[in-house]
């Protein structure tokens, strides 16, 4: 099967998958994984052959973007202890353990093992930000998992490049030479991706042209991350990093019109992508199997006893963490229920899958390097059970734990953020008033809407009759003039911690559907 015709099949396949999913309340990543793995399955089905620079370098950069700038950096300060931690010492003690645990149960050389371990020693910013988008969970639980999942690649990455020079290349490590390789792909890809960002926030401000906004944007995750990797630092890190600051700089990088064109164009690029990467994970394990060699036929038990590694080490890890946090906190006995949402939101998919693929076919000699092809299989066994065994579990445990945000918490948060912006605009308008600013017969108008709007938060008044033209044009102006204070409370109510980052995202965007409607009626 061409890469084309891959692609399209994968697509259409997601469309009716992405359906169903949401039918069944399901996550449609799992449920792209496990269509993938029946269609892979099927007699007659040519093999999939994924290249790694189709998922490092295609793939993955524009939904590491996507997961980067939906991270707010209000809450990120509030966790960013706990996702160090994880990020580092979560990912060193899971590589230790599954390199230890591959080398017992596996025929894995113990070179090999250990680089298993490295390519599996990271949760996945992808695939937890995928399943955790239909998940009503507390602000901070979201954050925690979201940025520990971004931000462990450094270590991951570091760890899986030393394993590899050892295992093709036989090559001796230092403590010293460690350290100086962590601060290049950490601080380097940081350094570079704060300088891309200066440079698209300059770029953005300047350009009012939708199309070339568009073009901007798509533009900016793959220009972190080829210069990153080229100047050999981590360019999942410069991506991340590009990201979170141009995320906090949203609402002055472009006009309302702009930011919904904008925001249409990269949520169905992330949906085909997102399409193709799952799907592919799913078909990509039958090929891995065919390759393997008749004394290989363990495989499955060992990919079922390394993730049951995975988690353990997880639980281990976050529990104790949690126990220490809360303590400190003064919040008296510690519970279970964080802790199992964040030891069980920690799944494995693209990222893994891209360094699996990565690893080279023959050591420095020039011969093949031993149980390559076993090395895949289990990778890519470990990232489907993930997927598709925690994806679908991971909502029932979210209700089961209680931890999750009902429906009542949300909209109250969300009629909240309305009323204080509305009563925010009409003591803005009153100034206006006194001031006499504009026709009785507008600022009675406009009044009347946020004052009915106070009353009844779902519905808009208007006033009895319709102005003539020339108030009709006074109006728009001054309505997106008290628009821009609605916007300006929006903010300080998020900065103050009244309202999460979700609720302010979704009034935001209801803010610029109104500044675009009434921007497009103007003359």
């Amino acid at each position: 099967m061409r890469s084309v015709e891959t692609v399209l099949f994968l697509v259409v396949l997601a469309t009716v998958v992405a359906s169903f999913a949401h039918r069944l309340r399901v996550p449609a990543p799992s449920l792209l994984v496990v269509a993938g793995l029946a269609v892979g399955l099927l007699p007659g089905v040519p093999p999939v052959q994924v290249t790694p620079d189709m998922v490092s370098l295609v793939v993955l950069p524009p939904l590491l973007y996507a997961a980067g700038e939906e991270l707010p950096w209000r809450d990120l300060r509030a966790v960013l202890r706990p996702v160090t931690v994880l990020a580092v010492g979560l990912v060193l003690a899971s590589a230790a353990a599954v390199g230890a645990v591959a080398a017992l149960v596996t025929p894995l050389p113990p070179e090999m093992a250990v680089v298993l371990g490295t390519v599996l020693a990271s949760t996945d910013p992808v695939a937890v930000t995928a399943l955790g988008r239909r998940l009503s969970l507390p602000p901070r639980i979201q954050v925690l998992v979201q940025a520990e999942s971004l931000f462990n690649d450094a270590t991951s990455l570091l760890l899986f490049r030393l394993a590899v020079l050892v295992a093709v290349a036989g090559s001796a490590i230092t403590p010293r030479g460690v350290g100086g390789e962590f601060l290049l792909l950490a601080g380097g890809g940081a350094a570079l991706g704060v300088l891309v960002a200066g440079g698209v926030f300059l770029v953005r401000r300047r350009t009012e042209n939708p199309v070339l906004e568009s073009v901007v944007a798509l533009v900016t995750p793959y220009a972190a991350y080829v210069l990153a990797e080229a100047l050999h630092t981590s360019g999942v890190t410069a991506v991340v990093v590009a990201s979170v600051v141009l995320g906090t700089q949203a609402t002055r990088l472009t006009t309302a019109h702009i930011r919904l064109q904008v925001g249409a164009v990269y949520q169905t690029v992330i949906f085909l992508l997102e399409s193709v990467v799952f799907g592919v994970i799913g078909l990509e394990l039958p090929t891995a199997i065919r390759q393997l060699d008749g004394a290989n036929r363990w495989w499955l038990m060992q990919v079922v006893v390394i993730t049951a590694t995975l988690l353990a080490v997880r639980v281990l890890w976050v529990f104790p963490l949690s126990a220490l946090t809360q303590r400190r906190r003064g919040a008296g006995r510690p519970s279970w229920q964080i802790p199992a949402v964040v030891s069980w939101a920690g799944a494995r998919g693209v990222v893994p899958l891209a360094a699996a693929l990565s690893v080279p076919l023959t050591t420095a000699a020039g011969t093949p390097l031993p149980e390559r092809d076993l090395l895949l299989v289990l990778a890519t066994g470990v990232i489907v059970v993930s997927l598709v065994v925690q994806g679908f579990t991971l909502a029932p445990l979210v209700r089961r734990s209680g931890v999750a945000r009902s429906p009542d918490d949300v909209r109250h948060e969300d009629t909240l953020a309305r009323l204080h912006m509305t009563e925010a605009s009409l003591a803005h308008l009153e100034q206006l008033a006194d001031l006499e600013a504009a026709p009785d017969a507008v600022i009675d108008r406009l009044r009347h809407d946020l004052e009915a709007r106070i009353d009844r938060m779902r519905q808009r008044g208007r006033a009895g009759t319709e102005p003539d033209s020339d108030h009709t044009v006074t109006y728009r102006r001054l309505r997106r003039d008290l628009l821009a204070v609605e916007r300006g409370e929006l903010d300080r109510l998020y900065e103050t911690g009244a309202i999460s980052d979700g609720t302010r995202r979704r009034i935001q965007r209801m803010l610029d559907l109104e500044d675009a409607r009434l921007a497009a009626d103007e003359p």
